[in-house]
């Protein structure tokens, strides 16, 4: 999972994070999660792979899916 590489040495400071806005946004459970399953990195965008915890990393992933499957299918021509 090269995701956790990249950001191994930052994982737990907080003051390398911030809240994910995509999460706390869309997901009704965000505010149950533990803080650090909240935070992804300063200087990342608001996607899985930024988060600091390989937990927040998957209910986003769990989010980003449950969206994909809530959107009506396009129709082929």
């Amino acid at each position: 999972m090269e995701h956790i590489d990249q950001i191994a040495h930052k994982r737990f400071e907080m003051r390398s994070g911030r809240v994910c806005e995509f999460c706390q946004e869309l997901d009704p459970q965000f505010s149950h999660r533990h803080p650090l399953d909240q935070m992804v990195g300063v200087s990342r965008k608001n996607s899985a792979s930024a988060h600091l915890t390989e937990d927040g990393y998957v209910r986003h992933r769990i989010v980003e899916l449950d969206r994909l499957a809530s959107r009506a299918p396009r129709n082929v021509a």
